[in-house]
């Protein structure tokens, strides 16, 4: 799954350890949603969506199915 919660994260002048506080999680946690590693659970995404004002479409996107799994075009 590809976030923007680095970013949104940015614009607020935060750092992982402010918004893993906000968010009651650990720093790591935020570290692994940004970097791609972990994906939040659904009660975690919308708290993330409320804490940004945003819908939760507009922080997280699927990410296409790699080419190299179904050996064809990405969806």
């Amino acid at each position: 799954m590809e976030n923007r919660l680095k970013a949104l994260r940015a614009q607020c002048g935060w750092s992982q350890a402010e918004l893993a506080e906000r968010l009651d999680v650990s720093r790591q946690t935020v570290n692994a949603i940004e970097t791609g590693k972990y994906d939040p659970s659904l009660p975690l995404a919308f708290k993330i969506a409320r804490l940004f004002g945003q819908p939760i479409e507009a922080i997280f996107r699927d990410a296409p199915i790699s080419t190299s799994i179904l050996g064809k075009q990405p969806l």
